[in-house]
This record gives structure tokens, C-alpha cells and sequence, in this order.
């Protein structure tokens, strides 16, 4: 198996696959992915002055996992850190190691910017990347809460 990690906004003519990867992403939150939004998000991951950047993993050629991660201010510690958004390996991809890859090379791009802590949240019920979670990590204590303010203009 060889496993490479790349930067999205470098390998633009992978975009179809990353567009399934985000899509199945999207589909196992079960918030189903417009075309607009992913227009939105792949613009974002072009743009090198948009703070949203990603990584796909491709295991001997083939996209089967990607993350979103950007730069997020630590106002108590007076620091940046980083926030990986999005976490997500193809089903038939899953126990070969490629969250793991995709979450050590965060870490990496996260320790060449000086930020000393990476975050990211999941949902409670899922259990098998919480497995992996805490091997990596130590659980944070707060609980998350989303405001609606309503649509975006």
C-alpha cells in the first residue's frame, strides 16, 4: 500500500474526488451536500488567502480520505492553534490507517506554524473514529452549542 498525503489546493484536478469524499463526508452527518456548498468550500480551498485548507489521502493513486483544517485564534493562551473541520475516510478504506495519517500530517503542519494544540469535534454516537480520537488526544470537557441566526445573505 502506498499512501500519499497532498495538498488539495495544489492537485486541483483531483476535485471529482474530492468532491465524493466531501459528499460522503456530508452524507454520514446527514446534512446532504448542494452543489453550491461545495462550490463554496472548493473555492475556499483554492484561494491561498482563505484560511480553510485541505489534504487528501491517496492510497496507490486513489483519493480515499481527506481533511479540512484552518488556522483558529486560542484567545485564552494568546496563541493560534489549529481546527480540523472535516475528518473523513472512504468506508472501504477504514482500519488501514488513513485518519491516522490524515490527523499526524495536521499535526506536522500544525507544529511547522508553531500552533501547540489541534481541535476538532465528531459526534457523540460516532464510535469508531472516537476509538481512534482517543488514542490521539485527550477528550475535551465543553460541550458545543450552534446559534442560528438564520439564512446567510
Amino acid at each position: 500500500m502506498s499512501l500519499e498525503i497532498l495538498d488539495i489546493a495544489a492537485s486541483p484536478e483531483l476535485k471529482p474526488a474530492w468532491r465524493v469524499l466531501f459528499d460522503g463526508y456530508s452524507t454520514f452527518y446527514k446534512r446532504p451536500l448542494t452543489d453550491a456548498v461545495a462550490e463554496r468550500v472548493w473555492a475556499w480551498l483554492m484561494d491561498p488567502a482563505h484560511e480553510v485548507e485541505g489534504r487528501l489521502a491517496l492510497v496507490d493513486g486513489a483519493a480515499v480520505g481527506l481533511a479540512h483544517f484552518r488556522r483558529q485564534p486560542r484567545l485564552g493562551f494568546g496563541e493560534d492553534m489549529g481546527y480540523l473541520d472535516d475528518l473523513f475516510v472512504s468506508p472501504n478504506a477504514r482500519s488501514c490507517g488513513i485518519g491516522r495519517a490524515l490527523i499526524e500530517h495536521v499535526r506536522e503542519e500544525g507544529r511547522a506554524r508553531g500552533w501547540r494544540t489541534i481541535r476538532w469535534t465528531t459526534a457523540d454516537d460516532n464510535y469508531r473514529a472516537r476509538a481512534l480520537y482517543d488514542q490521539l488526544a485527550v477528550k475535551a470537557t465543553f460541550n458545543i452549542y450552534d446559534l442560528t441566526i438564520g439564512d446567510a445573505a
